[in-house]
């Protein structure tokens, strides 16, 4: 079993910054794969970032040059680093790992831009 347990989300100006982070615990020995998604109401999930150590992040278009990931050194805290956030960035935030065959998700965190 994995757990993941997403932190960080909040309230922030448009043109702000938020740093969100999942971390992992259980069975998992390191985080090497990890998918940012979001959903905002009314809408489906979408893919906002897919991490892959030691391989070029992928990013959505509407958050390319945006937000960045990265992983801290004992491997199991993985980050979603979001600057310059616009009011269309507004959504609950999931992280999502795959192992061993299976795919986990934390419980999302809910992020808002707004004035």
């Amino acid at each position: 079993q994995v757990q993941l347990v997403e932190s960080g989300g909040g309230l922030v100006q448009p043109g702000g910054s938020l740093r969100l982070s999942c971390a992992a615990s259980g069975s998992i020995f390191s985080i090497n794969a990890m998918g940012w998604y979001r959903q905002a109401p009314g809408k489906e999930r979408e893919l906002v970032a897919a991490y892959t150590r030691g391989v070029r992040t992928n990013y959505a278009d509407s958050v390319k040059g945006r937000f960045g990931t990265s992983r801290d050194n004992a491997g199991k805290t993985v980050y979603l680093q979001m600057n310059s956030l616009k009011p269309e960035d507004t959504a609950v935030y999931y992280c999502s790992v795959p192992y061993n065959g299976y795919t986990y998700w934390g419980q999302g965190t809910q992020v808002t831009v707004s004035s």
